[in-house]
Parts: structure tokens; sequence; C-alpha cells
């Protein structure tokens, strides 16, 4: 495929997405891009979040480290379904109840507002960070296989791509999300059905029966590993960790919640979580199943590619066809599309609602003028973080980076949300930043120690001793609190 056809293929998918947003928002404002007037229906919801939520890391990274790790990346799977039912049945019932626009206001409730500032500034930087990943590892793709041939530079390409973002969420935001995300997710499956086909097909596998006989007897095909329990690959770290990342990058995520949050009750929000775990569990299996069978067909051909260069380098350089290329390149733009877009949107909507407070604070159109300049300025910020990755990011697999870093992160909202819920004691709101903050440097110091002196990885696990640090913070601070008030009586 050259580079001026999978050209074209990008100029023709942007097109489409920005007509949808031309039809979706002609008359947004500001509760149009926040909450989408809460009018999307639910089953809708529920098929955009597929794709949001595989994202381009997915897309990649999950079938590139099928060959160093097999499928051990389904553990944490399993674990997602545990994360989503504590979604659907603790979370969105708080949410709904509250009337949230952003999820950060119940900690303002909960503790005061410090802790809203605190949770909000946690999320910011988590999904800048999680978003420009996942746009770095797709811009890369694009760099290597279109625009170097043109002698277009990484920034350029970086520019372009977060510019054509903005361009159809700038005026509707989450309205538009919801409809540009289930056109991407439909792209990135039908991708995955594409590349499955062709792949098997060249290995001489002919049918399903054969396809999933040969996925199953492979040697890669080892999703469970019980062996080693200071390894980060053992299963009980592994889907407990699932189980966690799930509940915070879905359930306490800005990003994923505000598509929730759109739904027109709490029984549509629900019922969209339901179908969405069950789909997305199977989505991830078939993407581990093509891990197998991209792995096994590049050691036929002798093709030197690894991890995240794995799936491209068959797609784009292997001689299967325009066909694959040309899926290749929908379901990787679509894939990191539907994930960049919510994350531009949320991010705007979290620092305009907790930060900033402008619904609060400024008339209707104030709040339109505001809100439209964070928006560039976060599409700026977006530019600068993923350039400065392609000086930092030089080995391992992309989704193995981003899930350790999140638990750094998102460890601390993790310990806010669960201390709030599960308790009713009392912090003063001063102390829940200087908590949160402190948390993921004990938390590093620990799992440092733990592997130099006891061979001990801590892996995704990282998280879950994260948000106990700052729940048994929380703890404390409540104890010394209470001791306080006790001894001034």
């Amino acid at each position: 495929m050259t580079s001026t056809q999978i050209l074209i293929t990008i100029v023709l998918y942007f097109a489409v997405l920005i007509t949808i947003s031309y039809l979706v928002g002609r008359k947004g404002d500001s509760a149009t891009f926040f909450r989408g007037n809460r009018s999307s229906p639910w089953y809708v919801v529920a098929f955009g979040m597929i794709g949001a939520s595989l994202s381009g890391v997915t897309f990649i990274s999950v079938p590139g480290a099928v060959e160093a790790g097999a499928m051990n990346y389904f553990q944490v799977v399993l674990g997602y379904v545990v994360g989503y039912a504590v979604i659907g049945m603790v979370l969105l019932p708080l949410y709904y109840k509250l009337n949230l626009t952003s999820i950060y206001t119940y900690l303002d409730k909960r503790y005061g507002n410090a802790a809203q500032y605190t949770g909000s500034s946690f999320f910011i930087l988590s999904r800048i960070v999680g978003a420009s990943f996942r746009l770095y590892l797709v811009a890369g793709v694009l760099q290597t296989f279109v625009f170097e041939a043109m002698g277009v530079s990484f920034w350029q390409t970086v520019t372009l791509t977060v510019i054509l973002i903005w361009l159809y969420t700038f005026k509707s935001g989450i309205k538009t999300i919801v409809w540009t995300d289930t056109l991407q997710t439909l792209f990135m499956l039908i991708a995955v059905g594409v590349a499955i086909y062709y792949v098997s097909d060249s290995l001489g596998l002919n049918g399903i029966g054969s396809v999933t006989g040969f996925i199953t007897e492979s040697d890669l095909s080892q999703i469970f590993f019980f062996d080693d329990w200071k390894s980060g690959q053992h299963f009980v770290k592994q889907f407990i960790s699932g189980a966690f990342i799930a509940i915070v990058m879905t359930g306490l995520d800005q990003d994923m919640m505000q598509k929730n949050l759109t739904c027109r009750s709490l029984k549509d929000a629900q019922k969209n979580m339901f179908w969405f775990t069950m789909v997305l569990t199977f989505v991830n299996l078939i993407f581990l199943g093509l891990g197998v069978l991209l792995t096994a067909y590049a050691s036929t051909n002798g093709i030197d590619a690894q991890k995240d260069a794995l799936f491209p380098s068959i797609a784009l350089d292997a001689g299967l066809g325009i066909g694959i290329g040309l899926v290749f390149i929908l379901g990787l733009v679509a894939a990191a599309y539907s994930s960049a877009d919510s994350a531009l949107t949320s991010l705007t909507t979290s620092f305009s609602v907790d930060i900033l407070k402008i619904e609060e604070n400024y008339e209707a159109k104030k709040q339109n003028q505001m809100r439209k300049w964070i928006h560039v300025g976060f599409s700026v910020v977006l530019i600068l973080v993923i350039v400065g990755f392609e000086y930092l990011v030089k080995d391992d697999s992309v989704i193995n980076k981003l899930f350790v870093y999140s638990g750094y992160t998102y460890g601390p909202l993790l310990g806010l949300f669960s201390f709030g819920i599960v308790t009713r004691l009392k912090v003063h709101h001063y102390a829940t930043p200087i908590i949160a903050i402190l948390s993921p440097f004990l938390a590093f110091i620990i799992s440092f120690y733990a592997e130099a002196l006891y061979e001990f990885e801590f892996g995704f696990f990282i998280l879950l001793l994260n948000g106990a640090i700052t729940f048994l913070g929380l703890w404390i601070a409540s104890f010394l609190s209470q001791q306080e008030q006790e001894d001034t009586m």
C-alpha cells in the first residue's frame, strides 16, 4: 500500500467524521459539550465505548505483546469484568443520584473543594499522558509509513493529527463523540476481522474451526500463569489488577464516565455497562488470537518485527495486498481517535467544571468562550507531550508502560473514592492533596525495594498498592482530626 493511498484513506475518513460533527452539533452549547443534553441512546454509548476503551494501544500493542507474554493479558481482561460490575452497581447510582457533570464534584461534596481540585488534577495528568501515549503510537506508524517519505517531520504529523481531532470536537464535544465513536468502533472491528482473514488464509487455515484450532494448539495460547508468584504475570496479580484498573480507568475516569452520564437514565447507563463488558471481553480475546496468528506469520515468512511494530509491518509491508493495508489504517486511526477525541473533551470538561467552575461562576456566553479556549489549550498541550515522547519512549510495549504509569496516577483516585464511599469518616480537606501526592512516591519506593531485595514484581498491582496507601493515609488523617477535635473540647 503506497503512502498516497494511505493519505487519501485518512482524508476521506476525517471528512466523514467532520460531517457527522456538523450534523449532530449544529446548535451546540456548553451543556451539549459537557453532557450531550442527557439524550444519548444507551446502545450507541455502549458500542462507542468499546473503541474508546481499546484505543490504538490495544489495536497494536495487545497483538504485538503475545510473542513475549502469550495471552496472559486476558487475565487482566477477566478482572475487568469484576471492575465493570462495581461501576454499574456502585458508582453509576452514586453519580446519577448526585446529577454530576464531572465525577470529581463528588469529592467536593464528600471532602471539600481541595479534594475536588486534587482528584481533577490527577485525572488531568493521567489523561494527558495516557492520551499522548496512545496518539504517540499511532503518529509513529503514520510517520513511518506515510509522512516520512513525503519529507514531513514527526512534530508536523502530530500537529496535523491533533488539529483534525479538534476540528470535529470543538463545537459539541461529547454529543458528537458518542456518535463518531460508534463509527470508529465499527471500523476497528472490521479491521481486526479482515486482518484475521488475510493472515489465516496465508497460513493455509480455512474456516473458523481451523483458525481457532491453530490458536488453541499454539504455545502462545496460554492464558493462565500460576507458577511464579513473584512474577508480574501471576494470575492473582493480573486478575485483581484488572478489576481495579477497570474501576479507576473507567469508573473514576471523567473521560469514560462522561459518556455514561449522557444516557437518559441510570437504568440505561447500567444496561450500557453490561453489554459493553460482554462485548469488550470477547473483542480482547479476538485481539489476542490475532496476535498468535501474526506471530506465526512473521516466523513463517522471516519477518523481523516485534511488539508494537509487528501488526503494522505485516499489514502494510508484507505483500498481503491493499485490502488488509486499507482496513489496518482505518482500524488504527479509528481506534486511536475514538480514544483521543473523548480525552480532549473530558480534559476540557474537567478543567472547566472542576478547576475553573465555569458553570457556577459565569453566564452561558462566557462559559462557551472559556470552554473553547480551554479546548484549544489542551490541544496544544497534547501536541507538546506527544512530541516529547519521541525522545523518551524507546523500548517495551506501550500498553505495559501505560498501565504501570496509570497505577501511580490513578491510585490516589482509587483511595479517595473508596474511602469516601466505604466509610463515613471525616478528613480535613487540606489533608487530601498532601496524602494523594505522597502516595505515589511511597508506592514507588516500596515497589523498588520489593523487586531489589525480594525479586517481587508488583507489575500492574502497583495500582492497588497506591490506592491502599492513600486509603490508609486518609484513615490516619481522620483519626488525627478526631483526636484534635476531642482535645479542643
